[in-house]
């Protein structure tokens, strides 16, 4: 047990000194390592909590996919990040009011979990035996299960998301020749084809 508690003491110390090297570090490249380091060192606290399937998704779909991308994307584009960082102090404020209204809600859910510790039963799922089923078994029948409305709107969020980056970066720039399905298809014929008469003897 005391080597279990030294590992998670170790792990957790790690994990959150990455996280806060990322939101640190001045070299982006530099911020992305520490990230991969945090996943890395919460796929051991889930190995620490018997959650293996849950360790395996963190190496694999974060440090080996998401990880790797943000690096390959970080390294890639030229971002004057110094620019970016100019407009800091301008919205620290609002940044700072939305941090303090997260911490206030998670003081709260501390807050009433210590003044009735039963709230904690009563909004637990139960664990299954672990003869059961599996981990992999017993964590896709609770998301799909009792959590299935909250798992269907993580991924509207995520789709929403997605549709807001590429209306974002999507700009009509100078310059730049873009096709356009629909002037294409519109055109008439005598728009698009010309008939030259060559004289014999007049062509190159």
């Amino acid at each position: 047990m005391i080597i279990q508690a030294l590992t998670f003491y170790l792990l957790a110390a790690v994990t959150l000194a990455s996280g806060v090297m990322v939101i640190s570090a001045r070299n982006p490249v530099h911020s992305v390592l520490f990230l991969i380091l945090a996943f890395f060192n919460s796929a051991g606290l889930f190995i620490l909590l018997g959650a293996e399937f849950l360790a395996m998704i963190m190496v694999i779909v974060y440090v080996g996919a998401v990880a790797v991308l943000f690096l390959f994307v970080v390294m890639m584009l030229d971002i004057n990040f110094a620019e970016l960082r100019q407009g800091f102090l301008q919205y620290l404020p609002v940044g700072g009011l939305v941090g303090l209204i997260m911490l206030v809600e998670l003081l709260l859910i501390l807050g009433g979990w210590a003044v009735q510790p039963q709230s904690i039963a009563v909004t637990a799922a139960p664990t299954p035996a672990i003869a059961a089923m599996s981990n992999t078994e017993a964590l896709g029948s609770l998301i799909y299960t009792r959590y299935i409305y909250l798992f269907q709107a993580a991924g509207i969020v995520l789709l929403i998301a997605m549709i807001g980056a590429i209306v974002l970066t999507l700009r009509s720039r100078t310059g730049v020749r873009k096709q356009s399905i629909s002037q294409q298809v519109s055109r008439r014929r005598d728009e698009s084809v010309e008939i030259k008469e060559v004289a014999p003897g007049s062509g190159i």
